[in-house]
């Protein structure tokens, strides 16, 4: 037997993750990644830190796996400073903070 390609395994995850965003502090985007152990509705919006919401960067059924999405400033007027991001997948749901740089 001749092994010619050998793919790699995806292994999906165990649990509900939120991850911290990369990089952080940004300027003038930045990727923050989720695992999802089972399908699952999922909502990430991004808030200032008084509470009020600024975006929602996903809002849809997703399949289990690992996931990225950006968080851009381009065509906002986003002052610097901190900024909450929230994943709610189902009963899961957690916050973590960024800190925009201008």
């Amino acid at each position: 037997i001749v092994l010619t390609d050998v793919e790699e395994e995806q292994q999906l995850p165990t649990e509900f993750a939120l991850l911290h965003n990369y990089p952080n502090p940004f300027n003038p985007s930045t990727i923050i990644s989720y695992e999802l152990p089972k399908t699952s509705n999922v909502e990430i919006k991004v808030y200032d830190i008084i509470g009020n919401e600024i975006a929602t960067l996903v809002n849809e059924e997703k399949s289990p796996g690992v996931y990225n999405v950006e968080f851009g400033i381009r065509s906002s007027k986003l002052s610097s400073g901190i900024y909450l991001y929230k994943l709610t997948a189902g009963d899961f749901v957690q916050t973590k903070k960024m800190m925009l740089i201008k």
